[in-house]
């Protein structure tokens, strides 16, 4: 294996979640607008249902914003002092994939300077979503990544320790490459490895303050559905300021 590859994006905060994800709050922002306006100009009920459409946009785009910034600017995401509890022996000899924008290897190469990796770069322009499409072009990868496929990791079987899957899986639009990428992962982890997932949830949390946009999520059932079709299992789960869960799902010893 080579070194791990410690250069990358710094972490995103909300300043860049908006860059990426503009168009998303420009709508609910026209929205919010052309609502207030309708209101102006309709009568009794109508007006009301306008200045209702215009509330809960305004509330959205707001509730998101703020919740993106509690997460990415001011929570202990991007710290990484809750990886302990998840892996407690550390990375080992790991492998990052990286769907977009690889914001780990920065963190875990100052953690853990010994520790070798490499960097999969699964990102394909034809079928990534426009955000991250933007993410790239704002962000290039990072040097060091090996092009790879949801199907196709590039590490041998049984060879690594950890495999990191951090806001990355979610990126894979099609099921087929999520559980193709769950069962390379398996392939190539050691007996007792660690598939390490780091995801928003499509769940009631997320959904409050991320309304619509929380579609773009998965349900814990579907990562848990594409791990037992991989024969990895859940040994450790860590929830991260309210709205972002961690999960470390292990090859089995035996």
């Amino acid at each position: 294996m080579t070194g791990h590859q410690a250069s990358g994006p710094h972490p995103s905060g909300v300043r860049d979640v908006v860059r990426y994800n503009w168009p998303m709050y420009a709508a609910g922002t026209l929205t919010a607008a052309t609502g207030w306006a309708l209101a102006r100009r309709l009568p009794g009920p109508a007006a009301a249902l306008a200045r209702t459409a215009a509330g809960v946009a305004a509330g959205y785009v707001v509730s998101s914003l703020l919740a993106t910034w509690a997460v990415y600017d001011r929570s202990e995401l991007h710290g990484y002092h809750w990886l302990p509890a998840l892996l407690p022996d550390g990375p080992g000899d790991h492998l990052i994939v990286d769907t977009g924008l690889n914001e780990i290897g920065r963190p875990l190469a100052a953690r853990h300077p010994g520790a070798r990796g490499r960097v999969a770069d699964l990102y394909d322009p034809a079928t990534a979503g426009a955000s991250i499409r933007r993410a790239r072009a704002l962000v290039p990868s990072a040097p060091g990544g090996i092009p790879a496929r949801a199907d196709a990791l590039p590490a041998e079987t049984a060879a690594l320790d950890t495999v990191f899957a951090v806001f990355a899986a979610h990126e894979l639009r099609r099921p087929a490459d999520r559980t193709a990428l769950f069962a390379e992962a398996a392939r190539a982890l050691r007996p007792g490895g660690t598939l390490l997932l780091v995801e928003h949830l499509r769940d009631t949390a997320n959904a409050a303050v991320y309304g619509p946009g929380a579609w773009h999520f998965h349900s814990r059932a579907t990562w848990l559905r594409h791990a037992a079709e991989a024969g990895l299992h859940p040994a450790t789960e860590r929830r991260i300021a309210g709205l972002v869960t961690a999960i470390a799902f292990r090859k089995p010893v035996s």
